[in-house]
């Protein structure tokens, strides 16, 4: 029996026992702010459960997909060492909500698990366990299954009895164990009886839970006025049952997944190709669900399955991206039960396979880190520096760290690593790329070097070293930005040194070789080699473009310490009237988070803090805690741009001597543009100034076309906006009135038994016209409705027939020859179309035409 047949055959008994078989809920919980992912069938029913939602059902049967890998449930750290842990799993259940109790749903299971029809598992290799005071329980097991009562066991709270809270639906259960033979046991364990577990012998199959009580918060029981049924039994633990196999992953629920490790890995290590099917279960379905990847929440936890997986792919010799085509594998292989998976699949390799490469620039440095600290630690214990280091520089969680120290029999030293991370003692590390292999011209190869003037200087003497062309020319010393690290090469004039005259126009700089600066010139006069002018960057736009640059790093620092330390630079542009900031982060921002790094930033500002520049090797850069932004290519020297106590940077750019400067922030745009990155856009100085004054104007038009005070315009906006809406109230009342007046009094005609309507209504959009057809078919029964209105000589057509007359009349062509005949178009279903027109004067004949045709058509 397949894993597919053993599902449909669960949902197909209890469909057939009057239970609505509802479909799996996604893995992100609904409105449940308690729990971190959906982890069993009854997640979904709770709010039933407690009272506080009512179904048209009161029996359901689910298959639910269920992850385990984070708060009080979870199961991570064990998957891959045992037969059965799984982080994804599916739960089917059955439930009652105030409908069956005990005895139908002993009787259920029972049936299900042995009888031939069904399950057909032998009776005597079943063992079951009861609460310790449920008398009724072993009552109805030995008189609805006949069930030995040496084979029913009773357990205390902590196996088997349930409760939803502290408080609120509780009560006892009753387990079905399966004994899997000796050859299940661990070792050694052989002679153990039920109810031990025997290390895997006696597996828990399924379990009922009997919600009679309702806890009080002083602990009383009281028994509920409707008693109801939860149950779960997994699916994986039941296919290993009834295929005959120890572990649930060679059941052909994951033993495919598995193998399809072994071959995406070449490895034939056991514990990293269970890790990796089983994880690969989790992250498709999560990402499918709208779970990614980030530091924090579920996206975190999303995280550490995938790094778990892709660590021990790496271990088993991975050397290149392959957990991507293991999730699309995982897509097509569960298809018949998920069809929805391939919708995603193309996305959610998308996201995993930048996952796989983010790891793979990161966590192997890592790797290598870790494990040359295991073979120097003393006493067994990973000194806490490193694990910080790990941690602060690395990404890599103490969870996760923990997890590794214990394939080596580490333990780590917590408490130090906790001062470790009071200390705040920021590392970072550089990520820089090779050599850039964009072909360049030889022409720019042989420039002569430039160097950049423009930080102490907007205005200097030049000497044209060379020309490209007409429109290219290169200084040995320039005040012009050239553009790089996201800021827009400099503007301005070249000037004759004699006359001030205007000898040409610089329209941008840039870098075409990094030793180089070339300028886009469109020239007023001729220019040659060797020339000498007066180089003049246009102030203002520096200004502008200075404020912008220093706001960036500012808003940087306000985005990590608002969002978290994961937040990291993807990209920027720096121009003189906006800028635009692209950071790591996977879920939008909300209004209160947007508006607190608005305010950390304008704190700064306000505070005129001084921007200090400093130059430095690299390795001293990084070790006073400038962040370098990955992607990014440093030499041996580079700039720190710090404002002291917020931000440190390595930074390149032109920057404003206080933050004073920038005037103010002002954040106009946040949103994605792609999976994980989020791009903010905002004014400084003087653009952000206009769009406070353009605002301020707004705002105070609207008060004085209100006649109030600006700080109520907001107040009679909201009441005028109820006024229109309980005015289009009463208009929707009235057009209510209109249609029932018109069509009360309309008879038609009786034609081969079918009543047949074709008439011109006043006044009425096409809206009321599906209405008013709506309710003539239903007032007839077997009926033809074509009615027609005119509205500024548009006109709008409706043509309604019952169900029973659509084989011989179609309301679809019958509206086509009417909305032909008034110059226009129609269509739709056989029984409801709509068609227009331009032509109202045809009308009346167009509509008496459809008797004719239709007693043609009858």
């Amino acid at each position: 029996m397949t894993g597919n047949d053993i599902r449909a055959k669960f949902l197909n008994y209890f469909a057939g026992q009057g239970h609505r078989i509802v479909r799996s809920s996604s893995l992100v919980p609904a409105n449940d702010p308690t729990l971190l992912f959906a982890n069993a069938g009854m997640n979904q029913f709770k709010d039933v459960f407690l009272g506080l939602e009512k179904r048209d059902y009161t029996r359901a049967t689910t298959s639910q997909k269920c992850v385990r890998a984070g708060g009080k449930h979870n199961d991570l750290e064990n998957v891959g060492y045992t037969r059965r842990h799984h982080t994804f799993f599916e739960m089917l259940g059955n439930f009652s909500f105030g409908d069956y109790f005990k005895q139908d749903a002993i009787a259920f299971a029972w049936e299900l698990v042995t009888s031939p029809n069904w399950y057909g598992m032998p009776k005597d290799k079943l063992y079951v366990t009861i609460f310790r005071e449920d008398d009724q329980a072993e009552e109805l097991w030995r008189k609805v299954a006949n069930f030995p009562k040496e084979r029913i066991f009773r357990l205390d709270e902590k196996d088997n009895f349930w409760q939803m809270g502290e408080t609120g639906p509780c009560g006892p259960c009753s387990e079905i164990h399966y004994d899997m033979g000796p050859e299940a046991s661990e070792k050694g364990r052989e002679h153990e009886s039920f109810p031990s577990d025997a290390g895997g012998r006696f597996v828990e199959i399924w379990n009922l839970v009997f919600m009679q009580f309702d806890r009080a918060e002083d602990g009383k029981l009281t028994p509920l006025p409707r008693p109801s049924i939860d149950t779960g039994m997994g699916l994986e633990r039941v296919a290993a049952v009834l295929q005959g196999k120890l572990s649930n992953y060679d059941t052909d629920l994951l033993e495919p997944i598995v193998k399809r490790a072994g071959e995406l890995l070449h490895s034939e290590s056991a514990t990293a190709l269970r890790i990796n099917a089983d994880h690969a279960r989790s992250t498709a379905f999560l990402i499918h669900d709208g779970v990614v990847p980030s530091n924090e929440g579920r996206g975190y936890v999303l995280r550490k399955i995938m790094r778990r997986a892709l660590r021990n792919g790496r271990l088993a010799g991975a050397n290149e991206p392959y957990f991507y085509k293991l999730t699309d594998f995982v897509a097509e292989m569960m298809k018949p039960a998920y069809p929805e998976l391939e919708e995603s699949a193309g996305r959610v390799a998308r996201i995993v396979r930048d996952e796989e490469n983010r790891y793979a620039t990161t966590f192997q440095v890592a790797e290598r880190f870790f494990q040359e600290e295991a073979k120097s630690a003393v006493n067994g214990v990973l000194p806490g520096a490193a694990a910080f280091k790990l941690y602060d520089r690395y990404g890599l969680a103490l969870d996760e760290q923990e997890e590794m120290a214990r394939e080596f029999g580490l333990t780590i030293d917590r408490e130090n690593f906790s001062v470790e991370m009071e200390k705040q003692r920021a590392r970072a590390r550089a990520s820089w790329k090779g050599a850039d292999k964009t072909q360049i011209a030889d022409v720019y190869k042989e420039l002569p070097p430039s160097e950049f003037i423009g930080r102490e200087t907007l205005e200097s003497p030049v000497e044209v070293v060379r020309l490209i062309g007409d429109n290219e020319a290169v200084f040995a010393k320039t005040p012009f930005y050239a553009e790089s690290g996201g800021q827009v090469g400099d503007t301005g004039l070249l000037l004759d040194p004699e006359t001030r005259e205007r000898v040409a126009v610089v329209e941008g700089t840039y870098k075409p070789v990094p030793s180089a600066i070339v300028h886009k010139i469109r020239a007023a006069k001729p220019i040659h080699a060797g020339d000498k002018l007066i180089a003049v960057v246009d102030r203002p736009l520096r200004a502008s473009t200075m404020r912008n640059h220093t706001a960036t790093h500012l808003l940087h620092a306000a985005l990590r310490q608002t969002l978290g330390s994961h937040v990291r630079q993807e990209g920027s542009v720096v121009e003189p009237g906006r800028l635009r900031f692209d950071f790591r982060h996977y879920t939008a921002m909300a209004e209160s988070e947007l508006s607190e790094v608005e305010r950390l930033v304008n704190q700064q500002i306000l505070a005129n803090t001084e921007v200090v520049t400093d130059i430095m090797d690299l390795d001293r850069a990084l070790a006073t805690g400038a962040m370098a932004l990955f992607g990014e290519k440093y030499g041996e020297n580079v700039r720190v741009v710090s404002i002291p106590g917020f931000s440190r940077e390595l930074c390149g750019g032109t920057h404003v001597s206080r933050t004073g400067d920038i005037g103010l922030l002002k954040i106009v745009y946040e949103g994605s543009i792609s999976a994980g990155v989020r791009r903010i856009e905002a004014l400084t100085g003087e653009a952000a100034l206009e769009r406070f004054q353009s605002a301020s104007a707004q705002l105070a038009h609207a008060g004085k076309l209100l006649h109030t005070s600006e700080s109520s315009v907001l107040e009679h906006m909201e009441k005028l906006l109820e006024q229109q809406k309980a005015l289009e109230r009463q208009l929707d009342a009235l057009k209510t009135q209109l249609v029932r007046r018109q069509i009360e009094n309309l008879e038609g005609r009786r034609i081969n038994g079918a009543t047949v309507i074709a008439e011109k209504l006043e006044g009425l959009d096409s809206k009321q016209l599906r209405t008013a057809a709506d309710t003539l078919r239903n007032r007839w029964g077997s009926a033809v409705i074509v009615i027609a209105s005119v509205n500024d000589s548009n006109v709008s057509i409706i043509s309604a027939v019952s169900k029973d007359l659509t084989a011989k009349v179609q309301a679809g062509k019958l509206v086509g020859e009417v909305a032909k005949a008034v110059g226009g178009k129609g269509g739709g279903r056989p029984d409801m179309a709509e068609g227009a027109g331009k032509n109202p004067d045809a009308l009346p004949a167009a509509l008496a035409g459809v008797y004719q045709q239709v007693g043609a058509l009858l």
